[in-house]
C-alpha cells in the first residue's frame, strides 16, 4: 500500500502542474488569449481527486500500525491473509438495495413515478440491511 500512496501523490503533483501548464498554454493561444476553463478545472479536480485518494490511503496505512505484507519484499503469500471484514453470505438485502437503486435511476431516466417507488424500496432495503443482525435467527 505504501507504493500506491507514493504513486497517488506523484499523480496529484502531475495533474496540478499539468493544470497550470494547460492554463498557460490557453493564455498563449493567439486566436483567443483567454483561459479555457473546462480543461483547467477538469485537470485541477483530477489532481484533487488523486490527493483525496492518496490522503485516505496514507491514513489507512498509518492506522494499521505495521508494515503490510505486500510492502515487504520477503513476504509469503499466506502472510497477507488476515481478516478482511464481516460479510453476510445469506443476506438478500444487497440485492434488494441494488434493485431499488436501479429503479431510482430508471425513474430519473423514464418517469418520476418509478423513482418514487424505487426510493421507497431503497429506504426499506437500507433499514433492513442495517438492522438484519438485530432480529431473527442471527440476532446479537
Amino acid at each position: 500500500m505504501n507504493a500506491n500512496v507514493k504513486l497517488y501523490w506523484v499523480l496529484t503533483v502531475f495533474f496540478i502542474i499539468l493544470s497550470g501548464l494547460y492554463t498557460g498554454w490557453s493564455l498563449l493561444d493567439q486566436a483567443h488569449q483567454r483561459v479555457e476553463w473546462a480543461g483547467t478545472i477538469a485537470l485541477l479536480l483530477s489532481g484533487l481527486l488523486w490527493a483525496l485518494i492518496a490522503f485516505y490511503l496514507s491514513k489507512v496505512h498509518s492506522s494499521q500500525g505495521a508494515e503490510l505484507a505486500e510492502d515487504r519484499a520477503d513476504a509469503n503469500i499466506e502472510d497477507g491473509d488476515a481478516e478482511q471484514g464481516h460479510f453476510s453470505p445469506w443476506s438478500w438485502w444487497p440485492i434488494v438495495l441494488a434493485a431499488a437503486a436501479s429503479l431510482v435511476f430508471l425513474g430519473v431516466a423514464i418517469g418520476a413515478w418509478i423513482a418514487f417507488i424505487g426510493l421507497g424500496l431503497l429506504i426499506v432495503s437500507l433499514v433492513g440491511w442495517t438492522y438484519e443482525y438485530y432480529r431473527g435467527y442471527f440476532a446479537h
